[in-house]
């Protein structure tokens, strides 16, 4: 049984580069495999959504051009431990609540429309797979709506699943709504975990 208590390479490596969480090395390692940020100095607006305790955020700040805006949402804060201020930033608007209320939705749709969707939302887990991956798969489905709703064409999206009944066929569903849409595990994903990330590329 993995000791998920005792710090590993990962989350060592974040804290030392000024990330809360070892999850940033996730979003890392699939920006820098298939270009999810393709700048060229271009203006972006990015949806993070599941976003606590922040690294995923931190991470687009500290990447993309200063002209771009990033909105980001999730239940629980986020940590002010290595932000150095980028999350008070004129670029950046944070909502805690929860992402599939209509008044959450309002407010986050009313800063889009959005160039990438990133999604590493999580349940509450249970241990019950069967459960949490229902509930993952519905986090899933509402990322996946918010692209469907406010992605740009061309736009991207990373959605992080907990792999189970129903998930291939929202696999299927992002083949029609992106150019390319694959399932894809980061060497940072732990080797036991169910997660993975479903990522859609040039919606058409």
């Amino acid at each position: 049984m993995a000791d998920y208590k005792k710090p590993d390479h990962w989350q060592q490596k974040a804290r030392k580069e000024g990330y809360p969480a070892r999850s940033v090395y996730k979003l890392k390692e699939i920006d820098e495999k298939l270009g999810l940020f393709k700048t060229s100095g271009q203006m972006l607006r990015i949806l993070d959504i599941g976003a606590a305790p922040g690294s995923w955020s931190l991470y687009v700040l500290r990447k993309i051009p200063s002209n771009s805006f990033l909105a980001a949402v999730d239940l629980s804060p986020l940590s002010r431990e290595f932000d150095k201020g980028l999350f008070d930033n004129g670029n950046f608007f944070f909502v805690q609540g929860d992402v599939t209320a209509q008044d959450v939705g309002e407010a986050l749709l009313s800063k889009g429309p959005f160039s990438v969707i990133i999604s590493d939302a999580a349940p509450n887990t249970t241990g019950n797979h069967t459960v949490d991956s229902a509930r993952s798969l519905g986090l899933a489905e509402t990322a996946v709506s918010f692209a469907e709703t406010a992605l740009v064409s061309g736009g991207n999206l990373v959605v992080k699943i907990f792999q189970g009944s129903g998930t291939d066929t929202l696999l299927k569903h992002m083949k029609t709504i992106f150019k390319t849409a694959k399932s894809f595990k980061p060497q940072a994903c732990r080797g036991e975990s169910v997660e993975t990330y479903f990522i859609g590329l040039s919606k058409l």
